[in-house]
């Protein structure tokens, strides 16, 4: 540094600089597991059922709450972000909203068509739909993934969480 530089007042030794979106972030970040605690204590608890709709809410602001207050203290601490690097993004090319466009298309079907058709059907057309979208040319694979994965997530929910997904044309079958 030549004698008539002078350093930011940012990187002078002894002075930090305040970080006041990392403090946004975690204040943020506090309120949020607040009100998911708060909100999930009026949840209505079945007598039969031994782990609650609590419990999930709890875990998740509880877990909330910790991280940002972790953050402020690391940010008092100084502890700063790194800049991305950027390494796997081509700023110099354009949006590929074609791609876009089809996959709102197909996300959009999806929601038309769940309670008719019912998850395991929907979920496949959403799975084979999305990769078709994105540049799959394995078209029969693509839908025998996606009932594999909407069936087994359909039965997971229904048996595993008790939580009935709409099975539309496959009453009586699934």
């Amino acid at each position: 540094m030549s004698v008539h530089e002078t350093q930011p007042a940012a990187t002078e030794p002894g002075r930090r600089r305040i970080d006041v979106g990392q403090y946004g972030l975690a204040a943020f970040m506090i309120l949020v597991g607040i009100y998911t605690v708060v909100d999930a204590a009026g949840l209505e608890v079945g007598f039969a059922d031994p782990v609650g709709p609590r419990v999930f809410p709890y875990v998740i602001g509880a877990g909330l709450v910790v991280v940002g207050a972790l953050l402020a203290v690391a940010t008092a601490r100084g502890s700063q972000p790194e800049p991305e690097e950027g390494e796997d993004v081509d700023l110099s090319s354009s949006a590929d909203w074609v791609t876009v466009l089809k996959l709102v298309a197909v996300l959009l079907f999806t929601v038309a068509t769940v309670n008719l058709l019912g998850w395991a059907i929907s979920g496949a057309v959403l799975f084979a739909g999305a990769a078709w979208a994105l540049g799959s040319r394995t078209f029969v694979r693509d839908v025998i993934v996606g009932l594999v994965l909407a069936i087994g997530s359909w039965y997971a929910f229904y048996v595993g969480l008790g939580i009935p997904l709409t099975p539309g044309v496959l009453d009586g079958i699934l």
